[in-house]
């Protein structure tokens, strides 16, 4: 089925130096609704991926000046054109030709003259490919800057270490704007620790003797 038109349409780049073979693979290919844009020479390809976001490359061995295997391999040391798929289009059947182009990065090849169905089905193929790596790239990259901002976030959390001002007589706590304020109260602002206040018996009998003689003697009959 052709790519509906509320979804990304994938771009095909063309690269053949005779214009009658541009004009087969594109009536081929516009079935499936694909973006197209055209080069007839190795050079004009190259300037073509700076300017557009290709899906797929089509291209032909055979071309005036930079021949195709030269054109491949600049698109593979390129970091931002290294992952298009590249499809040769050509007339050599050797099995030399075929291996230089794996070789050099190629992802696939098309024999002259082309077959309809074969072409078809290699394209879409390889813009399945490309699109299940980019979401797979996508992902990873998601998952490397949430890792990133976890660390940043680690990082930044506020804990208790090192010297902390404390007072000798109130036992106070100098937090880091330089005011002074109860040890929980500090605490609880660079920690999760939280309190559950009560009296231990040495404060209960100072604050309240009758009180804590009392439950002592309770105590101590249970």
């Amino acid at each position: 089925m052709p790519d509906s038109d509320n979804k990304k349409r994938s771009n095909v780049l063309i690269v053949d130096d005779f214009y009658q073979n541009i004009r087969i693979v594109a009536n081929i290919l516009k079935k499936e609704n694909y973006q197209m844009t055209f080069a007839q020479t190795g050079k004009s390809a190259l300037e073509c991926t700076k300017t557009k976001d290709f899906d797929l490359i089509l291209l032909d061995i055979v071309l005036p000046n930079m021949d195709g295997y030269e054109v491949c391999k600049a698109l593979k040391k390129n970091s931002e054109t290294k992952d298009i798929p590249v499809i040769f289009l050509t007339g050599k059947t050797d099995m030399e030709s075929i291996l230089k182009g794996f070789e050099i990065g190629a992802s696939d090849y098309v024999t002259k003259p082309f077959n309809e169905s074969e072409l078809l089905v290699r394209v879409k193929t390889h813009l399945k490919l490309k699109k299940a790596r980019d979401i797979q790239n996508q992902l990873i990259s998601e998952k490397e800057n949430l890792i990133s901002e976890l660390q940043k976030a680690l990082e930044e959390i506020r804990t208790l270490k090192g010297f902390i001002p404390i007072c000798a007589s109130c036992k106070k706590i100098r937090n880091d704007e330089d005011y002074w304020e109860q040890v929980d109260v500090y605490i609880q602002k660079h920690t999760e620790v939280k309190f559950s206040h009560g009296l231990c018996p040495g404060c209960a009998k100072k604050l309240y003797p009758g009180f804590y003689e009392k439950y002592k003697n309770k105590l101590s009959k249970d």
